[in-house]
């Protein structure tokens, strides 16, 4: 099991430790800053609760969908909806830890398989509900299938896509059958990835108590470095892959329908929870606290940005085409766009300076 998870590291990781790292964690004794007690505090403080929370929304994903297919109709129809909306926010918070057990059998993929550029997922979606295969209404089958057939994609597609009006009545129940067989397979990878966390001899221990016997983590140098690793490169993927994947430099240049959850609506609502998880994350972790008292201006500005980041994408709602047809509206992705831009040169280049870390590692550079 530990040599898989050596096996899963990343380039940008593995290229961060082979540097040399002075952390905060060597600061004078009077910071009391322990690189254990900041990894600790993550993992119980968000990575825990966020996958707790996860798998909860699921398993009301789960109840949601079969309720729909035993009875259908319009209010089930809605309750499955807005059950699914609840998990994409609970997923959209927890998948900013994009590593440990969530990377082992390809459950990241599994979950949501995005981008999908080339519609490769999306025809195997609809193929399966063109030829009704009946192994992908089996949650264990499903799961073995196609990685973009069994996640939070192929579920919007039947509650939202092409013939999802079908769901309130009873002339396509499998339609609903293999809905119903893709939130049962969410629900089982979100609880073996809550599960995975809280065992006391897994992923977690070994994050949180480096040294020179762990084969993931050698020092606390080099786990900080995977906890700032987050930070950096997930601002970065929510600006870069997700944002600026469907927000052109000019409105000529925008593409609504390359936006995650465009189908449901979600968009802006999984661009609050990706930050939102960071806030968190950030907040519990105490790593604001490691920094020296002339720095730690760059913690409250790193909370006040993050604040006004959550509430700016919060109030966007509705489609995503009208949202980008609409001048205000459009400025205030614009601002989103800034704000982690800004995030990413304070935590990217002056944290880590502080911290001695050497900043521009990312984990979006062909790994």
């Amino acid at each position: 099991m530990m040599s898989k998870h050596v096996a899963l590291m990343s380039k940008r990781l593995a290229a961060a430790l082979a540097l040399p790292l002075f952390l905060a964690i060597s600061l004078p004794a009077s910071a009391a800053v322990k690189a254990s007690d900041v990894i600790g505090r993550a993992i119980d403080g968000f990575v825990r609760p966020a996958y707790a929370s996860l798998d909860e929304h699921a398993a009301g994903l789960t109840k949601a969908m079969h309720q729909l297919c035993e009875a259908p109709s319009g209010q089930n129809l809605e309750a499955a909806r807005a059950a699914f909306s609840g998990t994409v926010e609970a997923w959209s918070a927890a998948e900013i830890i994009a590593f440990g057990p969530i990377k082992e059998n390809n459950r990241l993929e599994r979950m949501l398989y995005w981008p999908d550029r080339k519609s490769i997922g999306l025809r195997q979606v609809q193929a399966t509900l063109a030829s009704k295969d009946p192994s992908a209404t089996n949650p264990a089958q499903l799961a073995q299938k196609s990685v973009a057939m069994q996640g939070l994609g192929a579920l919007e597609y039947v509650l939202y896509g092409d013939g999802a009006e079908t769901l309130a009545g009873k002339d396509d129940p499998y339609r609903c059958a293999y809905g119903e067989a893709v939130a049962g397979n969410v629900e089982a990878m979100a609880g073996e990835v809550r599960d995975a966390w809280q065992k006391p001899d897994g992923f977690a221990s070994l994050w949180a108590n480096p040294g020179p016997e762990n084969p993931l983590y050698r020092d606390g140098n080099e786990a900080v470095t995977e906890l700032v690793g987050v930070f950096i490169n997930e601002l970065e993927m929510i600006r870069d892959v997700r944002l600026k994947g469907f927000l052109g430099a000019k409105p000529d240049a925008d593409k609504p329908k390359q936006a995650i959850y465009w189908r449901s609506q979600n968009t802006t609502a999984s661009l609050a929870g990706n930050l939102s998880g960071i806030d968190q994350l950030f907040q519990a972790s105490k790593l604001g606290d490691a920094l020296p008292a002339d720095a730690q201006w760059m913690a409250e500005s790193i909370y006040i940005q993050l604040s006004n980041a959550v509430a700016t994408a919060k109030s966007i709602a509705g489609p995503i085409d009208k949202t980008l047809a609409d001048p205000a509206q459009r400025d205030k992705l614009e601002h989103f766009a800034l704000i982690t831009s800004s995030l990413s040169t304070l935590i990217g280049t002056r944290v880590t300076a502080e911290f001695g870390l050497t900043a521009g590692f990312s984990s979006l550079d062909g790994d």
